[in-house]
């Protein structure tokens, strides 16, 4: 039975040795071990060969005419510096061994060998070779996984948006992305046009509602010298800086409405008219909105145009808000955590495990902004190498999550949760009203008799206003 595996079959094996019955041997031995074998017979013409042909790994003797093995080890790691290159001579002592692995030889073996110590040796290094492939290749994986464009997770409703991504990148057609605030809808539009054609040319993004209604027109679509006080010489607007590339409009929810007409006029005619002028030119944009606001809900209000949404609702994506998918949450952390430790120039390696937990319980209402905020500010306060509890903000480390709840949730019981929510709805609602259970009772939108038999059920007489004993629950 051969001692390699299948894996060697395909290696390609370079013999230089000045000695021509032991090239033989050496040749006749690996060929039936099913390795591709080529020789020389000096360091120089083992030079050449590795010059024109791509080898796996090399056999060399040390002494040699023309070029020892020595000087020939040398120049190879020059050519190819990751080419394993196992040395042998039948002079060596312990000063050439050293020698030898200071210039980078794999491994060292001593003439006259068995048969079997030097397929031992291949085997040790095809072994080797095939985990370090392995682990790149697993590594690859992970990357292409959890880090799409700087877009960090590994959650399967966010590798479903970096698939959607993919698909869609290529087209022109316009999108809409919804999300909380904080939980990265302008890096998802960078990766769609990182990702698309047009990566070359300009991404441009403008927030909507961080500017004036009064100048928002001017900056979409510029201005001609004297449209207006102040207007001293033409400007392009931000279609025109992004000709050729992509737009992104972040809470275009607050567009005024008659912004939001001209908006629609863009990408209906495919051309935009500066302020002030009385001509109208052609642009190549590909326009990806975002936006936090339910814009169903502002059409029916009378906020937004119904026919401009459906123009921008063309590929809709919607990017889950932290909470919902917890699984992020530790990838993120050490994502965060890498990139302070060498922005600061810190020796903080790790967290403590509260640290994880109490990020992880935490439902995160400014999303992946808070939390990398977060990381930033423990980072800074942090003096030893392992990021602690202390440093995290008191809303975090002080939250208290009830036993009972992740009971149920562990268990998957819906009777047994909406039976917590219940008892907690109704602490919190006496609680608000300082035990007052008419006002109560409003506020939990249930009769006042109802809510008296359920006081008396889960025990919660103590969070009454009037603690009558004589008071009947029936």
């Amino acid at each position: 039975m051969s001692l390699l595996t299948a894996a060697a079959i395909k290696r390609k094996v370079l013999i230089v040795d000045d000695e021509g019955g032991m090239r033989h041997m050496l040749s006749v031995l690996l060929e039936r071990e099913g390795y591709d074998i080529d020789s020389a017979e000096d360091g120089r013409k083992g030079l050449d060969k590795i010059k024109g042909s791509d080898y796996d790994l090399v056999l060399c003797d040390i002494r040699m005419p023309e070029m020892d093995g020595l000087s020939f080890l040398e120049e190879a790691k020059r050519l190819r510096n990751g080419l394993p290159i196992i040395m042998m001579s039948a002079f060596g002592n312990v000063d050439t061994v050293i020698e030898a692995m200071k210039k980078g030889a794999y491994d060292y073996v001593s003439k006259p060998f068995k048969a079997d110590e030097i397929l031992i040796r291949l085997q040790r290094l095809t072994a080797q070779e095939d985990l370090v492939h392995e682990n790149e290749n697993l590594k690859r994986t992970l990357h292409q996984q959890t880090d799409f464009n700087n877009i960090i997770a590994r959650s399967p409703r966010m590798l479903e948006i970096f698939d959607t991504i993919r698909k869609i990148a290529e087209y022109r057609t316009t999108v809409l992305i919804t999300g909380e605030s904080g939980s990265g809808k302008e890096l998802i539009a960078r990766a769609i046009h990182y990702n698309s054609p047009r990566s070359n040319k300009p991404f441009v993004a403008i927030n909507c509602s961080a500017i004036p209604d009064t100048l928002l027109e001017s900056e979409l679509f510029g201005y001609v010298k004297g449209a207006f006080t102040g207007a001293n010489k033409d400007k392009k607007g931000l279609f025109e800086e992004a000709n050729g590339g992509t737009l992104f409009l972040d809470e275009v929810g607050d567009l005024p409405v008659p912004l939001q007409v001209k908006l629609l006029r863009v990408i209906q005619e495919e051309e935009i008219r500066r302020v002030g002028s009385n001509t109208s030119q052609k642009v190549d944009v590909r326009l990806i909105t975002a936006t936090l606001r339910n814009l169903s809900e502002e059409i029916k209000r009378g906020n937004f145009r119904e026919d401009l949404y459906y123009r921008l609702n063309v590929l809709p994506i919607h990017i889950p808000p932290l909470r919902e998918r917890k699984e992020d949450i530790t990838i993120l952390v050490t994502h965060f955590l890498e990139r302070f430790r060498k922005e600061m120039n810190k020796e903080v390696h790790e967290m403590a495990p509260e640290v994880i937990q109490a990020l992880t319980d935490y439902s995160w209402p400014g999303n992946v902004r808070e939390l990398e905020n977060t990381v930033e500010r423990a980072m800074v306060l942090e003096t030893g190498p392992i990021l602690t509890l202390e440093h995290l903000p008191n809303v975090i480390k002080n939250q208290e999550v009830n036993p009972a709840i992740k009971a149920a949730a562990n268990e998957l019981s819906i009777k047994k949760m909406m039976t917590i929510m219940e008892q907690e709805l109704i602490k919190k609602a006496l609680e608000k009203t300082n035990g007052n259970r008419t006002w109560a009772a409003k506020l939990l939108e249930i009769s006042h008799r109802a809510l008296l038999y359920k006081i008396k059920r889960y025990g919660l007489e103590r969070y009454m206003l009037d603690k009558d004993p004589g008071l009947s629950y029936k």
